[in-house]
């Protein structure tokens, strides 16, 4: 099944379960072509969770995630192929450069390892200097760079990051507002768990303080 890419990315009535604990409950957002959300709250309010529901990684408690009027669970692989999803963890092998890493994931995600493409990335997040230096020499902020230089060898029309600015430094912290502002100006949309102030221009704000359960919720 073919998605139709203008549609909304919409969550209705969504619930989160970890463990025996209801992290959130009657959450439902839509996120449309170009638009950005901005997820904050508390450790443990289910941030990251709630990325993950969106990424497909967790099922939801209750309610359902829909692209335009179609229930995703139904069959997502579609989605799935339409989304990149960047969590804590770098997941970056040490004995391989930066290039090898971006050319090894584009390759995971069925794209082709095009040295423009792959060149494009690198610079996009000021890893040029760096490209071929074995992944173990670099730095945290630099391993997250190379992490959202992802983002650009291997496009896809929906972003899900979680604390994205980890480790960067300022430089850093300008070049991913500026891979997120193209993104969306080309039509693609981007939900953004954090704790730490983005540039993000027009971004819509949800708070996990305003969906805490009622004491005693089962």
């Amino acid at each position: 099944m073919e998605l139709n890419l203008t549609s909304d990315l919409a969550g209705e009535g969504l619930a989160c379960r970890r463990g025996e604990r209801l992290v959130f409950a009657g959450l439902s957002l839509n996120l449309p072509a170009g638009a950005a959300l901005v997820v904050t709250g508390a450790n443990g309010s289910g941030k990251s969770s709630l990325l993950r529901l969106l990424a497909t990684l967790l099922r939801p408690e209750a309610g359902r995630l829909l692209w335009g009027d179609s229930a995703i669970a139904a069959d997502p692989s579609p989605y799935r192929a339409l989304v990149h999803y960047v969590g804590h963890l770098d997941a970056i092998k040490p004995a391989l450069t930066p290039r090898e890493s971006l050319e090894f994931w584009a390759g995971q995600r069925g794209a082709a390892a095009r040295p423009e493409k792959i060149a494009e990335a690198l610079a996009a997040l000021g890893l040029d200097r760096v490209a071929d230096w074995p992944c173990r020499w670099l730095s945290a902020g630099q391993r997250r760079r190379l992490v959202l230089a992802r983002l650009v060898a291997a496009p896809a029309p929906v972003w899900l990051l979680d604390e994205p600015s980890a480790a960067l430094d300022s430089d850093g912290e300008a070049r991913l507002a500026t891979l997120i502002a193209a993104h969306r100006a080309a039509g693609g949309r981007v939900a953004v768990a954090t704790h730490q102030a983005l540039a993000i221009e027009a971004a819509e704000n949800l708070s996990l303080a305003d969906y805490v359960p009622s004491p005693g919720a089962p």
